[in-house]
């Protein structure tokens, strides 16, 4: 296992354990959950295979629900991410193309950029989650406001963690 294998692998348990330990109590209005996981899937390279990266997915769902108690919603909903981000990356990429080994961050690509990659991702994560749990489309609009809520909330986490994180490089 070469050095990054390592450093990613540290990375999956400190999501795991920030996600559990911490986000796992934080709610806010009843209405807004910060699923910070969802970010580990979102920023490994931008090169990783995507039959490893839907299996490192499942990994991380189902670890979160076994803590959450929720029978597969979380890899399911965070093993779509996977398969759907490798197709929206080949969508919005940029001119000059992507820099070999470099994961879609916020520090390389701008704020811009990272918003239109991350943003529909997380929320199409939070739909099938939350739609999912809902058990269908019957209240409607109050998971459509849990949707857009957590949307933002976790967002918001994961822009700041982009700002305060260690790598700096540009």
């Amino acid at each position: 296992m070469n050095r990054s294998g390592i450093f990613v692998g540290i990375y999956f348990a400190v999501y795991l354990l920030v996600q559990v330990m911490l986000f796992k109590q934080v709610v806010l209005f009843n209405t807004a959950f910060c699923f910070l996981y969802v970010a580990f899937i979102l920023l490994l390279p931008i090169e990783t295979n995507s039959l490893i990266l839907m299996g490192v997915a499942f990994l991380l769902g189902f670890s979160i629900d076994i803590f959450y108690d929720s029978l597969g919603l979380h890899a399911l909903s965070l093993v779509l991410v996977a398969y759907l981000r490798n197709y929206w990356l080949g969508t919005i990429t940029p001119q000059g193309g992507y820099d070999a080994g470099e994961g879609p961050t916020l520090v390389v690509n701008g704020l811009q950029w990272f918003m239109v990659y991350s943003l529909p991702l997380v929320f199409v994560h939070h739909f099938v989650l939350f739609f999912i749990e809902a058990g269908g489309f019957e209240i409607f609009w109050f998971t459509m406001l849990k949707v857009i809520t957590s949307t933002m909330f976790t967002m918001v986490v994961i822009i700041f963690l982009q700002y305060f994180s260690f790598d700096r490089r540009r």
